[in-house]
């Protein structure tokens, strides 16, 4: 750090003694949350096991106030309009905080309401970053890569500009955020980020120009949902060329509504399409269970069992049996 302009300095070996944390420092984010929470924590608020960065607060007549943070930016909802306006009250009279009405725009997602839910698109995000770079006339395309496609280190020459590569693929990890039908072609192209070639650059582009074709592609959220987990579960196996392992998929709805995707390949080589399948259900699981935690930090009380589907018998008869669990390395 150097002093500011115009601050006299008497000699040399001195300090600054920072009477607040200055932004942009790494130690920033941590130091405002740290504030935030506590300020939260003495008004009732508590702070959700599943989520640290989820607050809620309850009382007896069955109000709910929920507050969900992302560094500085806010998302404030509830029942209790009373409590909502005295939340925002002291939160400006201690921080000074911009109130900008019912959410509509936040972090590039836009929501939108009707009397069927909410629905969730990254549209201006996704239009972003075709014009950035350069592909807003571009022909769309049906499918963001060939189907069968499996990419891997080849021998085609690098790409000329490994860092533009990085970026645009950072930028689509975000977009899949709404988008999963991108988590596999983005997930593909995110292993080569050190070395892209030009053949990675070049699925890279049909990823867009499939993007220019449905860029208002995103979620929707009903309001006449059951509350029920239901998790949608497979894996390929030994699918990768390069290190030969297996691709976990899975997908989750509350209802009738997608709640959580992922598209990643496994930790370890598996040695039969049985034991990929399972590594699968196991990766499943765990989400569904940090989801059940979730939403009881919301208190949804749960009148139906979550419930997990998968296509290979084999793992299906595994994980009924814990006897058969030595079987799929046999």
């Amino acid at each position: 750090m150097t002093l500011p302009p115009g601050l006299p300095s008497s000699g040399q070996n001195q300090v600054c003694k920072l009477e607040k944390s200055l932004y942009g420092l790494k130690q920033a984010s941590r130091q405002w949350f740290a504030k935030l929470s506590h300020f939260l924590i003495k008004h009732n608020y508590n702070k959700a096991i599943g989520d640290h960065s989820l607050f809620t607060k309850y009382s007896s007549s069955n109000s709910i106030t929920v507050i969900l943070m992302y560094v500085d930016d806010i998302i404030l909802t509830g029942n209790n309009t009373h409590e909502i306006s005295n939340l925002k009250t002291l939160l400006d009279n201690t921080f000074k905080i911009k109130d900008l009405g019912t959410l509509k725009f936040f972090l590039g997602f836009e929501i939108a309401r009707n009397k069927t839910g909410i629905s969730m698109n990254q549209r201006k995000y996704a239009l972003e970053i075709l014009s950035d770079i350069g592909l807003l006339g571009c022909k769309p395309s049906n499918t963001p890569m060939t189907y069968g496609t499996h990419l891997f280190q080849d021998s085609s020459a690098p790409f000329h500009d490994p860092p533009s590569y990085r970026r645009l693929v950072g930028r689509l990890i975000y977009l899949t955020n709404t988008r999963p039908d991108l988590c596999f072609a983005v997930q593909q192209l995110a292993q080569f980020m050190a070395n892209p070639t030009i053949t990675h650059h070049n699925v890279a582009l049909k990823v867009l120009r499939y993007i220019k074709g449905t860029p208002v592609i995103g979620l929707h959220f009903s309001n006449t949902s059951i509350v029920q987990l239901k998790a949608y579960s497979d894996s390929d196996w030994a699918a990768c060329p390069d290190t030969r392992r297996s691709i976990t998929g899975f997908c989750i709805y509350l209802g009738t509504s997608l709640i959580s995707w992922k598209s990643k390949k496994q930790k370890t080589i598996s040695r039969s399409s049985c034991e990929a399948e399972y590594r699968a259900m196991a990766i499943t699981t765990c989400e569904l269970t940090w989801l059940t935690y979730l939403l009881e930090d919301l208190q949804y009380n749960f009148s139906l069992p979550a419930i997990m589907f998968c296509d290979n018998q084999s793992a299906i008869y595994i994980a009924n049996n814990p006897v058969f669990h030595e079987e799929p390395s046999t």
